[in-house]
């Protein structure tokens, strides 16, 4: 489980010192990040400014060039040279023979081939969470949210780059940012007449940063706290309920469906959740059935369908459960004046379940 110390704020960043350049450094003293000239794309954009956010880059120059000889003197080389070589910090994906997936290459799940962005992401994302959250690389906490990140963020951006669809039936991935686009409407228009696309480049480094930013900071500061949340009621679910099945949130509002699915695989939760309690914003009971999967509409089980679009006393009367508010017509949430009341509705509801199923 992870721990309770969460700080709060993301390390404020300097985003707009950077330099990008076509010549290598007069002084070999200075440190390069090389990368293509050229038309630029999401990719070594994100992939340049995550590097720039570690101590041993953060005020490398960065070198735009195709020439060899020239990419020869950088200190990391993403996008282009087709190396891929993390000991020689060489991150290129071009080349046929590289098929580098999360999964092949992180003994990670996700099986979507490697960007120079997922690259980088790779071997040094941890270290920019980290130093983007202050808490040290290992800590589960910064691991939680590498893990999210690439999901929900960085593997958009490989899969897009590598011109992989998104849908095959069930999707391959997730789009949350379009930013690969975003990105690449930076680049100089085809008939600009004085281009200058160094100046495209450093904006679009600075858009991908605040957006790396605002994910941080809304996974640190807002998934994760609801992480816990739902990690504590899965761990006292037998407190509520004998059955195991029940869950009681101790705060509303909380996000908890995605959650609640992955503590479920994570730990091969048996049996699974099927209903979960929470306080509404009158202080009222809610109890809310769990779908058979994210997103879906179907619940594991709903509540009593001859509760289906009742209200007040005539809920009351029909459950025989004092307190009675309502149930949707669809049966999946309904309310009760007390927590008592909400819990008697999903537990009768369970009861009525298994006799039917018996």
């Amino acid at each position: 489980m992870i721990r309770r110390q969460i700080l709060t704020g993301v390390k404020r960043i300097n985003l707009i010192a950077y330099y990008t350049m076509s010549s290598p450094c007069a002084k070999k003293e200075c440190v390069l990040i090389g990368t293509h000239d050229g038309t630029f794309h999401c990719d070594e954009v994100l992939a340049c400014w995550m590097l720039k956010q570690l101590p041993k880059y953060k005020n490398a120059e960065i070198l735009r060039t195709r020439d060899n000889a020239k990419l020869s003197q950088c200190d990391v080389v993403v996008d282009v040279g087709a190396v891929y070589d993390p000991e020689k910090f060489r991150f290129d994906h071009h080349q046929r023979t590289f098929h580098g997936t999360m999964k092949t290459l992180g003994n990670m799940k996700w099986n979507t081939k490697l960007s120079s962005a997922g690259l980088v992401y790779l071997h040094f994302g941890r270290d920019v969470i980290s130093e983007l959250i202050g808490l040290p690389a290992n800590d589960e906490a910064v691991s939680r949210l590498y893990d999210k990140v690439y999901e929900k963020f960085i593997e958009e951006v490989d899969a897009v780059d590598n011109g992989i669809d998104q849908y095959d039936g069930e999707p391959r991935y997730q789009v949350t940012t379009m930013l690969c686009g975003r990105v690449g409407g930076l680049n100089p228009a085809w008939n600009e007449k004085n281009p200058d696309p160094a100046a495209g480049f450093k904006k679009a480094m600075e858009m991908c940063g605040l957006e790396f930013l605002d994910r941080i900071k809304y996974y640190k500061d807002s998934w994760l706290p609801a992480r816990i949340l739902v990690e504590e009621a899965v761990t006292e679910r037998y407190d509520t309920d004998s059955s195991g099945e029940i869950i009681v949130f101790k705060h509303s509002g909380c996000p908890w469906k995605e959650h609640l699915f992955d503590i479920e695989e994570d730990i091969q939760l048996e049996p699974t959740i099927k209903f979960v309690l929470y306080q509404d914003q009158s202080q009222n009971w809610r109890v809310q059935c769990v779908p058979k999967r994210l997103g879906s509409f179907e619940n594991r089980v709903s509540l009593c369908s001859e509760w289906w679009g009742l209200r007040d006393e005539t809920l009351s009367s029909t459950s025989e459960i004092p307190g009675g508010i309502f149930v949707h017509a669809n049966g999946f949430i309904g309310g009760n004046k007390t927590f008592e009341g909400a819990l008697s509705m999903a537990q009768k509801t369970l009861g009525i379940n298994r006799a039917r199923e018996a």
